[in-house]
């Protein structure tokens, strides 16, 4: 299936090879198939051809963050807050890189303000990361808000785990989302690729 879709791309980009979108879809493919440095080099020749969606390479600041190069990735997502600010998951990827870089601490005194975000879910995401909700709380309101709920509420609990140092809290809720919650979003593919470099133990 996914293989199928990056034939696809590659049939689209040939057509337009000058199509910066195109380069864009195939880069979000390649991050699906965990062939992470691929997918780094089409969001930068995207960019490369309009530096006008420089804000909106969010797909490319995962992929910084699953190549552990956490620096650019949270320049990244900041970069993207500035026209999205109110999205709780560019802010709560910012926190992972600088989590990464510098510790838990510094990454929740860092952490950015977002009030609106018209999910559910993801404020309760964000109150957890802010150390104002228990993970009791997150995931009982993910089971408010069905599957999508559940789904992020495991994914933001295992990766909150990893970057803490918690490996086996980490892997159980991560693993759990991918298994148990899947859903038609990028970030359930996100949460197979986590599992695939958790279980051939390549990101440790």
């Amino acid at each position: 299936m996914i293989e199928h879709q990056l034939s696809r791309c590659n049939d689209i980009i040939r057509f337009k090879p000058n199509d910066p979108h195109g380069y864009i879809r195939r880069g979000m493919v390649y991050f699906k198939l965990a062939r992470i440095d691929e997918s780094i080099q089409d969001f930068d020749f995207a960019e490369k051809l309009d530096r006008t969606l420089t804000p909106y390479l969010w797909p490319r600041g995962l992929s910084y963050y699953y190549a552990q190069r956490f620096l650019e990735g949270a320049n990244q997502f900041e970069i993207d807050l500035t026209v999205n600010y109110q999205d709780v998951e560019e802010t709560v990827w910012r926190y992972l890189c600088i989590a990464r870089m510098k510790g838990v601490a510094e990454a929740r005194s860092s952490l950015l303000t977002v009030k609106n975000d018209p999910r559910p879910i993801m404020q309760h995401v964000y109150d957890f990361y802010a150390g104002n909700c228990s993970p009791d709380d997150l995931i009982a309101a993910g089971k408010l808000d069905g599957k999508r709920g559940e789904f992020y509420s495991h994914l933001y609990l295992g990766l909150y785990y990893e970057v803490d140092s918690q490996v086996q809290q980490a892997s159980e809720y991560i693993v759990k989302a991918a298994d148990e919650y899947q859903i038609d979003d990028y970030m359930w593919h996100l949460a197979q690729v986590h599992k695939m470099l958790l279980v051939v133990d390549c990101y440790h």
